[in-house]
């Protein structure tokens, strides 16, 4: 842990600790947010120009990423959690709002909190019509692509279809390149490619095909899941995917795209500003072409949530509600967005996006876009399934219709 981060925790006092003005300005109150290096710091510049337009205090506390959900959990239950914490969406996590907030350790936000939520996403956010998460920013997924890679082995432009797809990745090989670089020891990125695969194949056509499945009106077996799969086998067969990918990891990622080995990669779209900052690059993020009859469509997540603790002090609360408030407004929406490198939550414009997010920018501007499927899915299994299903595939272990019944049994369980 960074020497100023150890400091600052030496301090931390729980929630109900923080509250008293300065100098006439309302109430402070404490935030606590994951930071994986000293630069990572985008919440505390938020808390800054917050406490130099109002004057109201506010005291960050950074933890290390690897420990956050750990300290999250066992600080609420023991009480002294801060009064602001930075939490995920849904059910899928520890630290998720829905999990926390059926537990009573949150309160519930306002009207203007639930304004920023994006339609259809509610669940999320809300218990029993209440509401206790408030989205940061939207972290578009789809693929972080480097244009003058492509061009040095003839790829002019990124596919429009998986047709042009396959015939893309031919001519990277050719070229001494993969068109992709995938972690495919790593469940999570192996799942997180099909589920950007998925937004064309199940959920252009079916928005609602989550609700569906929770209803007992479709499956896996049964729907475009089966095609998505079908399409990750095909692109290991044309090879689109670096030599030995079904063991690799995410330095294989880094190392492919930095080295100009590998033309584009599954990831969350922040990490196109980590990669361009870091290897000088000027990459951006595309989204997956669509095979025959589909529409363009991708996924776009707010993968994080402000959350207020149902025991900090009532002045505290207040501040709190005030700050949620004026980083839902589209100006502070949008420098929250450019700090962290992802699209606003309100107020999303073609022209104000950054440069990584041009190519997608018509489909962020018009909603053709949704969020992360498992975040709603009922259980982690169903997830696990799926990433062990794909690296499954990748070594010939496993068959599509054997992975779609097992994320199916997974479901059901």
């Amino acid at each position: 842990m960074p020497v100023a981060g150890a400091m600052v925790l030496a301090g931390c006092s729980g929630g109900g600790d923080s509250g008293g003005s300065t100098d006439g300005a309302a109430a402070g109150f404490s935030l606590m947010v994951a930071q994986a290096n000293d630069a990572d710091d985008f919440y505390a510049q938020m808390a800054k120009a917050y406490t130099d337009e109002t004057g109201t205090p506010i005291e960050v506390i950074p933890y290390p990423s690897d420990a956050y959900n750990t300290q999250v959990t066992t600080q609420f239950q023991a009480g002294n959690a801060a009064d602001v914490a930075i939490l995920s969406p849904g059910t899928g996590q520890p630290i998720s709002v829905i999990t926390l907030a059926e537990a009573g350790f949150l309160e519930p936000l306002d009207d203007t909190s639930a304004g920023v939520i994006p339609e259809g996403t509610e669940s999320l956010y809300e218990v029993d019509g209440k509401v206790y998460g408030q989205p940061t920013a939207l972290s578009p997924v789809g693929f972080v692509y480097n244009p003058a890679a492509a061009e040095e082995v003839g790829v002019d432009e990124f596919p429009a279809t998986f047709d042009d797809l396959l015939k893309a990745c031919t001519t990277a090989k050719d070229g001494g390149k993969s068109f992709t670089a995938l972690a495919g020891s790593v469940s999570f990125n192996t799942g997180l490619l099909a589920q950007i695969i998925s937004a064309t194949r199940v959920y252009e056509e079916t928005p609602d095909w989550n609700e569906q499945r929770a209803s007992g009106d479709v499956t896996f077996a049964d729907s475009g899941w089966k095609q998505t799969l079908e399409d990750i086998v095909a692109m290991n067969e044309g090879g689109c995917f670096q030599d030995g990918a079904a063991g690799g990891t995410f330095d294989s990622i880094t190392n492919g795209i930095g080295g100009g080995t590998s033309l584009s990669a599954a990831v969350p779209g922040s990490a196109a500003t980590s990669i361009n900052a870091g290897a000088g690059l000027e990459t951006d993020i595309q989204a997956f072409p669509p095979a025959d009859d589909q529409g363009e469509f991708m996924l776009a997540s707010a993968n994080y949530a402000w959350a207020i603790n149902a025991k900090a002090d009532d002045s505290a609360k207040a501040s709190a509600q005030d700050f949620l408030d004026w980083v839902a407004e589209p100006a502070q929406a949008q420098q929250y967005a450019d700090l962290s490198g992802a699209v606003p939550i309100t107020g999303v414009s073609a022209d104000t996006l950054l440069p990584v997010y041009q190519p997608v920018a018509d489909l962020l501007e018009s909603g053709a876009y949704t969020g992360l499927p498992n975040a709603t899915w009922p259980n982690p299994a169903v997830y696990d399934a799926l990433g062990v299903g794909v690296q499954g595939l990748l070594t010939g272990q496993k068959t599509v219709d054997q992975v779609l019944q097992e994320m199916d049994a997974a479901w059901d369980s």
